[in-house]
């Protein structure tokens, strides 16, 4: 069936929320919010094959590395593996003194009193309660009046007290969700809500937690905002309570959702590192943090070793991250791009430059190696690439730091092995090919330096004496000039008729220390016009410098003013 060419037809824009004094706008988050996690719930339920004990035990830990300090580990009532697991996990010596655990029940009797029956003997836990309160599902599913959804909400508040008056040996808290509330009336919510406060009887010192759930994600993020600060604004004895979000992901919009639902009032967040969840997901627990993290906010989560909590995710999942997903995927901080490559090289320069200070590197809004990762795959090189981008890595792989014209001069080189090859290229194909367009390579040069001497003459100008491997063969050379440059350029011209004029010449240490090798580069050009380039490498500069113009003398015998491939 083909989509409607009207679809008004059969969907309806989503209500506005009546706040003309809305607040959230001119908000920013300061601060971290409590977290949750629900990868041992939402993210189990998500998986063709849940998680047994073993997968469900490392992610536990993994949460717990991570900082976590609030981590629903199942929903008990489920089954026995649910059952077994976290009655296991709460008599082990897996959950820290600082960590509690929750666990989820429907507003039922029975699975009430299964899910206490789970958490005997931890030293605190949270119950989540929670039932559906919106039209459609009064209306289709349940068939229900409003009083009739609030007495379900009521009846499984007193449950809860109960139950937990008859194991005084936990620490208990409680934590309600009118399920659909994205979708429901703001007025009822907070009638149900209010509902359950009155008989758990919440203060400040103990509040109750209030999670509203964008469970179906039906509008935009800023209208959930608008419901989140209606109802922060409205609610009878706030201060006894901690209001909670969890967004789902229908619209693509969970992490906005959750972000702008702070700025409107909110404590707490719950999601599932990388956003894992039924349907197509959670809020992503990981972008959250990450987001406050670039803006200078400490999130109180630490995600310094992303790739190590990748593995554990998808390993427990059976699930990948995707490449390309904020902060953890595989190819987010990788430019193949030329113009990226070229603003992010510089980026990194600056940010040498400045001592490491504010970050302020173009198209990365954060450092890689907070989360561990390396530089070398920042810029990765195709045929697509830019100059910027082989240079960088031959700056990181290599320590050569290529002057601008060079870096011109071998892009074309690059980019014909790129497409000869038709994929892309790394460090070492990079390195390859710079050998062998500057001749650098035993195999491809016909002159070659073994050894080489300079002294001064009575008229103060250099002598160059040396011997030159000529095609394989050692031969012994010599030339005057007045310096060390120009003898060895007379010594090309008289011993082998190769005229060279250097038009440009730079030098670099290629790293710190008294024992450094350098990098000399030279610009040449001869008398019918051809030009190129040549490179040295030595321990000692001036060596370097020799080398450069043999690697300039190899090129220019080639005929072409580029060498060949």
């Amino acid at each position: 069936m083909p989509m409607l060419s009207d679809p008004s037809a059969k969907y309806r824009p989503f209500p506005q929320v009546d706040l003309p004094d809305r607040q959230w706008p001119t908000r920013t988050i300061t601060a971290p919010p409590r977290w949750l996690s629900t990868d041992l719930r939402d993210g189990n339920q998500s998986i063709i094959d849940p998680m047994d004990r073993a997968k469900k035990t490392r992610f536990f830990d993994l949460l717990v590395k991570c900082g976590l300090k609030e981590i629903e580990v199942g929903f008990p009532a489920a089954g026995e593996t649910e059952f077994d697991f976290i009655s296991w996990l709460v008599n082990s010596d897996k959950v820290p003194d600082d960590v509690v655990v929750q666990v989820l029940t429907q507003s039922r009797e029975d699975l009430i009193k299964r899910s206490f029956e789970s958490l005997e003997g931890a030293h605190s836990a949270i119950v989540h309660l929670y039932n559906a309160v919106s039209p459609a599902w009064r209306d289709i599913v349940f068939r229900m009046s409003r009083e009739d959804v609030k007495n379900i909400a009521v009846r499984g508040a007193q449950l809860l007290v109960d139950e937990a008056e008859k194991r005084p040996g936990t620490d208990w808290h409680f934590q309600y969700s009118p399920e659909t509330f994205s979708t429901a009336e703001l007025d009822f919510s907070l009638e149900v809500c209010e509902a359950v406060m009155q008989i758990v009887g919440p203060t400040p010192d103990r509040p109750i937690i209030l999670n509203l759930p964008a469970t179906v994600e039906a509008a935009t993020p800023n209208i959930y905002a608008d419901q989140i600060e209606y109802f922060c604004r409205n609610l009878s004895n706030r201060n006894a309570a901690v209001i909670s979000l969890h967004t789902h992901n229908d619209r693509g919009t969970g992490v906005a959702a959750a972000e702008l639902g702070m700025m409107a009032g909110a404590d707490r967040v719950e999601g599932c590192l990388f956003g894992n969840g039924e349907r197509t997901g959670n809020c992503c627990l990981v972008t959250v943090a990450l987001n406050m993290y670039t803006q200078g906010v400490d999130p109180g989560l630490d995600f310094s070793d992303i790739d190590s909590v990748i593995e554990t995710v998808e390993y427990c999942n059976e699930l990948p991250v995707h490449q390309r997903h904020p902060y953890g995927g595989e190819l987010v901080y990788t430019a193949f791009s030329g113009s990226h490559q070229d603003a992010i090289k510089k980026g990194f320069e600056a940010h040498e430059a400045q001592n490491h200070n504010e970050w302020r590197v173009p198209y990365l809004p954060i450092d890689p190696a907070d989360l561990g990762r390396d530089y070398e795959a920042v810029i990765r090189v195709n045929s697509q690439s830019g100059k910027g981008g082989f240079a960088w890595v031959l700056q990181q792989d290599q320590g050569l730091k290529l002057p601008k014209r060079l870096q011109a001069h071998f892009s074309k080189h690059v980019q014909f092995t790129a497409d000869d090859q038709g994929r892309e290229l790394g460090a070492a194909d990079i390195w390859e090919c710079f050998r062998q367009t500057y001749y650098l390579q035993v195999d491809k040069r016909r002159f070659a330096l073994v050894d080489y001497e300079e002294s001064r003459a009575s008229d103060g100008t250099r002598i160059f004496t040396g011997t030159v491997e000529v095609d394989g063969e050692a031969q012994r050379v010599s030339g005057r000039g007045k310096g060390l440059i120009s003898s060895v350029l007379a010594t090309l011209r008289e011993g082998f008729d190769v005229d060279l004029e250097v038009t440009d010449y730079s030098e670099h240490a290629l790293d710190s220390g008294v024992d450094a090798n350098a990098a000399a580069y030279i610009e040449w050009s001869t008398p019918d016009g051809r030009s190129g380039w040549g490179v040295g490498v030595d321990e000692d500069v001036a060596t370097a410098s020799v080398r450069a113009l043999l690697s300039a003398a190899n090129a220019a015998s080639h005929g072409p003013g580029t060498p060949r491939l």
